[in-house]
């Protein structure tokens, strides 16, 4: 089949777009659409509807995120059922799906399908290095990924789609003012011709930030280019991205500072500098019942910090820096009998990046840490991860309303470790806070890992609007390269060693999920509901002594997360809506017992709310002339704060506002306000030394813009 030249640019688009024709916001619409007409493409890697996908699969289109104009990511993933991500300062954020809020590796970050980081480098503030406010559309696919996916895909992974180019040539401006010294610009262009579209995205945004010393600069672009091939009937999609941020850190602050000196921030000397650029070309080519899809990759990733969370046991200072080159291949047949589909692929990544850090002596006065100074190298070693996975997956329709999917996926990968400093344990700068200190070293050597993931999913189409789904996903995550090579500081030399011999010996976390789920229409009401069961085999977990605070990663036996989450979508009349997420899950340690001086089976993990929710009612008046007023509630519940569950934080209930309103064809103007009500609540709460300590979120944000078009 061949396109014609007035048909091809279209052609282009929806091929290469990966699902930017997902639709608008159902929030804005006064009919809402059946969910299970939506277009997925985060599974297969091309586009799937959602009702044939045996997974929870949350969408949010690039209306939701435009119009909600979001400062953060939690802006717009707090509104995903069962998903709570942390602001940290800036946009830095911790992310809880199906987990406890955690900075581990336990969720792959997509763009456009490709992981924006190695394994082997994870990085919790992944979504700093994504031009978010100006993306087409996200989908967040909670739980272990399909057999398309492999390690770090365990909680969940989160695919942000580029925007698509325009059908004609356009231009957006848009700038905004705000508290706290907040001026954003976003400028956003592109055009198209015969075979070619492209647009090409900027942002510049900086932060005063609220706290003491929290300032926040971003820089970021995202060029996309589309080229079809008639003659093929194929297509090529190229994006180029890059992120270029400065931010200082916030720390905690104890019960009395959290009461009455909110803004303090007690490691003003923290900060974070990160550099990120990604570029890939996918070639899809396709028959009326082939598809074969090539697409290499480049990544460049460097992160210089000096980590606010460990001042007060290990202080130091390093820079972390990895290049990807990488290759995702799949081939996809279709054939005749009960629809039967098989996808066959091999991924593969060759990652060598490097690690040097100093440990610092720091000025303590009072709760305040500052004047780094006497930087001692540590560590400093080159380590090269590698993965080769492929994977098959099938899928076929016994009978009409019945679609089953299988499959299957190996991972070979590991780590090559050349250290180049001493094998022996070093010793930090003397006189340093804490003093003394010692470093583990261990020789240089491979440590591998292989793993089989199987995966099992069907859906029923009860009717045209109500839709089922089971599923069973095994998956696994690997030790990231810190975990693996960076030793905890400890008291001696030889305590030192062991720690980061064992280190070496970290299995890597096995997952076996179970879930069911619903989703459907009634009338204007939309509805999506999923229960889970997910236990966890040598849980990576971090132990913190709760007398000496010092962290040591270790294998936990076993944690099991259970829970069941629900959307809906409810119309009330024409100019109303509501739309409400609510999940509750119940996480536990069902068998860790910690170097046998803790025994925390059967307690509840840390810093896992039981309950979350988030309401959002929009009034869409004809004075707004197409404009809207929403109103979002979010409700955090009360979670322990420590393995032991002696301490809990009482969870918050916060108001946000936004407000847009059209002005001709041309011009839109806009306001957010976060935290209407000028509340005080912690971002995250935890102990030390058996005292809780708090991230103390934002007072009330206001921001102001206004956005052009041409």
């Amino acid at each position: 089949m061949k396109l014609k030249k007035s048909a091809l640019a279209a052609a282009v688009w929806m091929a290469c777009c990966n699902g930017g024709s997902a639709g608008a916001e159902s929030a804005s619409e006064k009919s809402a659409p059946n969910p299970l007409d939506e277009i997925t493409v985060t599974g297969e890697r091309e586009g799937v509807s959602k009702g044939e996908t045996p997974a929870t699969v949350t969408i949010l289109k690039e209306a939701t995120i435009q119009k909600g104009r979001p400062s953060h990511p939690k802006d717009v993933l707090n509104q995903v059922p069962g998903v709570w991500v942390s602001n940290l300062s800036g946009e830095g954020h911790s992310t809880a799906i199906r987990h406890p809020l955690t900075t581990s590796a336990v969720y792959l970050y997509l763009e456009d399908g490709i992981p924006t980081r190695s394994t082997g480098f994870f990085n919790h503030n992944a979504m700093y290095e994504i031009n978010l406010p100006q993306a087409g559309g996200m989908e967040i696919y909670k739980g272990p990924g399909s057999a398309l996916y492999g390690s770090d895909a365990i909680g969940g992974a989160i695919n942000v789609l580029t925007r698509t180019p325009p059908k004609e040539t356009e231009f957006e401006l848009t700038g905004e003012l705000g508290l706290n010294g907040w001026r954003r610009v976003l400028a956003s262009g592109g055009s198209a011709k015969e075979n070619d579209a492209a647009r090409l995205n900027l942002n510049s945004t900086h932060s005063d930030g609220w706290h003491d010393h929290s300032g926040y600069d971003r820089q970021a672009a995202t060029l996309r280019w589309d080229h079809a091939i008639p003659t093929r009937n194929a297509s090529v999609k190229v994006v180029s991205s890059y992120a270029n941020i400065d931010q200082n850190h916030v720390g905690d602050v104890n019960q009395a500072d959290y009461e009455s000196n909110p803004r303090k921030n007690n490691v003003p000397m923290s900060y974070r500098k990160v550099e990120a650029f990604r570029l890939s070309a996918a070639y899809e080519e396709e028959t009326a019942r082939t598809l074969l899809s090539i697409t290499p990759y480049y990544r460049h990733n460097v992160m210089e910090i000096i980590p606010s969370w460990s001042v007060s046991y290990d202080p130091s200072q390093y820079t972390v820096s990895n290049d990807s080159f990488g290759l995702l291949t799949k081939y996809r047949q279709d054939f005749e009998p009960m629809r039967a589909r098989l996808i066959v692929g091999l991924d593969l990544d060759y990652s060598p990046g490097s690690h040097q850090e100093d440990a610092l002596k720091l000025t303590k006065t009072g709760t305040v840490y500052s004047n780094p100074s006497l930087p001692t190298r540590v560590y400093d070693y080159d380590v090269t991860y590698h993965g080769v996975s492929p994977y098959v997956q099938g899928e076929f329709s016994p009978a009409d309303k019945w679609r089953v999917t299988l499959g299957l996926r190996y991972d070979s990968m590991g780590y090559e470790y050349d250290n180049q400093l001493s094998d022996a344990a070093l010793q930090g700068p003397a006189g340093a806070f804490p003093a003394g200190g010692w470093y583990g070293h261990t020789p240089d050597g491979d440590v591998s890992y292989e793993h089989l993931s199987p995966k099992l999913g069907a859906t029923y189409a009860f009717s045209d609007d109500l839709n089922g789904f089971v599923s069973y996903a095994n998956s696994f995550r690997t030790p990231s390269q810190n975990q693996v090579f960076r030793g905890p500081r400890e008291s001696s030399a030889a305590r030192a060693q062991a720690a980061a011999l064992s280190q070496i010996e970290l299995k890597p976390v096995i997952v076996d999920n179970f879930e069911v789920g619903l989703r459907g229409k009634s009338g204007d009401i939309t509805y999506e509901t999923s229960v889970y069961h997910m236990s966890k085999k040598d849980d990576i977990v971090s132990y913190t002594d709760p007398v000496t605070s010092q962290r040591t990663v270790v294998n936990a036996g076993e944690t099991l997360h259970r829970g069941v989450e629900v959307a809906l979508g409810l119309p009330l009349d024409k100019e109303w809506r509501l739309d409400s997420s609510l999940s509750f899950s119940k996480q536990t340690y069902e068998q860790w017992a910690v170097s046998g001086t803790a025994d925390y089976s059967g307690k509840e993990i840390e810093t896992a709310p039981r309950w979350l929710a988030n309401n959002r009612l929009s009034y869409t008046p004809p004075i707004l002339e197409g404009g809207r007023a929403q109103l979002e509630w979010v409700r955090l519940g009360d979670y322990w704060r420590d393995a032991a569950n002696t301490s809990e934080y009482p969870g918050h209930d916060l108001f946000n506002l936004r407000l847009n309103r059209p002005i001709g064809d041309k011009l839109e103007i806009y306001s957010n306000v976060n935290n209407l009500l000028d509340k005080r609540y912690a971002e995250t709460s935890g102990l030390s030394g058996g005292a809780p300590t708090y991230t103390v979120g934002m007072p009330r944000m206001v921001w102001v813009g206004i956005q052009a078009k041409w």
